[in-house]
């Protein structure tokens, strides 16, 4: 199968699989039609199992490569260090823009008001915060095709296969997790699938980016795996894992969740090539 995919032009390779890891988002959240209640202890499970996946992606898939491809010892070192702070750092300014959109956690105060230039919108304040988790969710997939297209940016297909496949992972629980509060607000099941679809295809958009990048120039590669890397582990810490802890004793589940979804991934991404 690699050998085929060898064959590809490796910016149509990006894009399809960006749009893939994308879709996954809208599978996920598939389950709402044939149900609505969706456990907390389940989705927690879920959810660290994807955050241990998408650990996993990002040190092997990512940040590994990163360092090899700087020129390995000091060097790339420090450019996967420069990349992985920046990349972070870029994820908390564009997060400043919106509230803590641990939805499933947190009771909504109504008296809440949004960061931002969101602070003027005028709805009921439940609403909002469930448009705005809706929004965020949406900005912080554009990392995740990004690192997709960077991976397969020089023509390796199996690291951006295990990129594509980590992120498709990671967005199956992701996707029932922005319909679930959705529902919550009496939207139609219809509706709400097309929301988690349309916040899903953010993820080919960076993956053109990253692909047509890394093609225009090679030496950005190690720079760009290291920012995407940094971006996604933003993302995990910022976002995936707090969502799993401290719910009615879910958190040590959602831990040992975290430990399967890091080693399966691990052994398929040193197991695809």
């Amino acid at each position: 199968m690699l050998q085929n995919l060898q064959q590809m032009d490796p910016i149509t390779l990006g894009i399809l699989a960006s749009l893939g890891a994308g879709l996954a988002t809208s599978i996920g959240a598939i389950t709402i039609f044939f149900t609505k209640n969706i456990s907390k202890k389940l989705l927690d499970i879920l959810l660290g199992a994807a955050a241990g996946v998408m650990l996993a992606a990002t040190s092997f898939s990512l940040i590994v490569p990163a360092i090899e491809k700087g020129g390995g010892g000091i060097k790339g070192s420090t450019i996967a260090l420069i990349g992985i702070l920046i990349g972070g750092i870029f994820l908390d300014v564009i997060d400043k823009f919106f509230p803590d959109t641990n939805l499933l956690t947190n009771a909504v105060d109504d008296g809440e008001t949004a960061r931002g230039m969101f602070r003027s919108i005028s709805i009921n304040p439940r609403l909002r915060k469930t448009w705005l988790f809706v929004i965020a969710i949406t900005v912080h997939n554009f990392p995740e095709g990004l690192a997709v297209g960077v991976g397969f940016g020089d023509g390796d297909i199996a690291n951006g296969l295990s990129i594509a496949i980590g992120i498709g992972l990671q967005n199956l629980p992701e996707g029932l997790a922005v319909a679930l509060p959705l529902l919550r607000e009496k939207y139609s099941k219809t509706k709400v699938w097309l929301v988690t679809l349309f916040t899903g295809l953010v993820e080919p958009i960076g993956g053109i980016i990253g692909v047509v990048l890394v093609q225009i120039s090679k030496p950005l590669l190690p720079f760009a795996m290291a920012f995407a890397a940094g971006a996604m582990l933003f993302v995990i810490s910022h976002e995936i894992i707090p969502e799993t802890q401290n719910h009615e004793g879910h958190s040590k589940l959602a831990t040992y969740a975290l430990l399967v979804g890091f080693v399966i991934m691990m052994f398929l991404d040193n197991t695809l090539v």
